[in-house]
C-alpha cells in the first residue's frame, strides 16, 4: 500500500492512485485540473473557479470553510486534499472519517513546489508536476526585484480593515518582488485607521479576494494615506499557489514597472 506524508507530517495510505477526488481548495482544485486529472474529481467548493469551464459541472459542496460533510460522504471519495489555513480543522477532522485526507501547509514558494511534487505523484502525474515545479522556478528565477525598496501595506479586507502579516504566502511573493511590508504581525491582524497612518507605506495595494477592492475604493484610501500610492492588484496571483504560479512573475514584474 502506498504511503503518503502531507505537509502536517501526516500519513496518507492509499491502496491506488486515487479516483474520487473531493478539493477543498480552490487553487489545488486548478492544479488537478492542470495535472490532468479532472476527470477523477467528483467535488470542489463553490470558490473552485477555475478552470471555469470544467468545474461549473461538478458537484459543490460548500464553501472553504462551511462545507457539507453528509455530501461529501455521500460522494464517496477516495482522497480528498485539504489546507491548513483555508479549511476549518473541525471539518477537516470530521472528513479523515471518510476517506484519506490529503492536508497542505503553506507558507511560502518552496512549500508550494512541495506542495505540487506531492499531489503529482499522488495522483500518479508525477512527470507533469515536476515539469510544473520547473517552469514555476525558472520563471521565479527571472523575475526582477524592484530596485528601490518600498514599504507597502496588503489589504485582504474591508470592515473590519485587515492585512496579510509576516508568516503568510502572501509576503512571501511581496518579498519575492523586493517590496517591504510594514505588518510584522503574524498572518492576518486587524488593522484601525490609526495603524495604517502610522504604517505611512510607500505603497497599498487592495487585494481582489477575499474582499473584492475595486476602483471606487480607492478615494477612501487616498484620503487616509495621501502620500501613499494606492494600487488595486490581482489576490490570486498573490495567494494562489498551484499552476497559478506560472503566471505570477510576469504578472509581479508588470505590477512593478507599473509603480516604478
Amino acid at each position: 500500500m502506498p504511503v503518503f506524508y502531507d505537509q502536517l507530517s501526516r500519513k496518507i495510505s492509499l491502496d491506488k492512485a486515487p479516483q474520487r477526488i473531493i478539493s477543498i481548495v480552490p487553487s489545488q482544485t486548478e492544479l488537478l485540473f492542470y495535472l490532468g486529472v479532472g476527470n477523477r474529481i467528483v467535488g470542489i467548493t463553490k470558490f473552485c473557479t477555475h478552470p471555469h469551464h470544467q468545474t461549473k459541472h461538478i458537484t459543490k459542496i460548500g464553501g472553504t470553510k462551511q462545507i457539507n460533510i453528509e455530501l461529501i460522504r455521500e460522494l464517496q471519495p477516495d482522497l480528498i486534499i485539504a489546507n491548513k489555513e483555508e479549511n476549518e480543522q473541525s471539518q477537516v477532522e470530521a472528513l479523515m472519517n471518510i476517506c484519506p485526507v490529503w492536508v497542505s501547509d503553506i507558507n511560502d514558494l518552496p512549500d508550494a513546489l512541495a506542495m505540487i511534487e506531492s499531489v503529482g505523484t499522488m495522483v500518479n502525474r508525477e512527470a507533469e508536476a515536476n515539469a510544473l515545479v520547473k517552469a514555476i522556478s525558472n520563471k521565479f528565477n527571472a523575475l526582477s526585484k524592484i530596485k528601490d525598496p518600498l514599504t507597502v501595506i496588503y489589504l485582504i479586507w474591508r470592515k473590519p480593515y485587515m492585512v496579510a502579516g509576516i508568516n503568510t504566502f502572501i509576503n512571501s511573493m511581496l518579498q519575492l518582488c523586493g517590496f517591504t511590508n510594514v505588518f510584522k504581525s503574524d498572518r492576518y491582524p486587524m488593522a484601525d485607521v490609526d495603524m495604517l497612518v502610522n504604517a505611512n507605506p510607500d505603497l497599498v495595494f487592495l487585494s481582489s479576494e477575499p474582499f473584492p477592492f475595486t476602483k471606487k475604493h480607492i478615494n477612501e484610501f487616498k484620503a487616509i494615506l495621501p502620500n501613499s500610492k494606492i494600487v488595486l492588484v490581482d489576490g490570486e496571483m498573490f495567494s494562489w499557489y498551484g499552476n497559478r504560479l506560472l503566471l505570477a512573475p510576469g504578472y509581479f514584474s508588470s505590477v512593478i514597472e507599473s509603480i516604478a
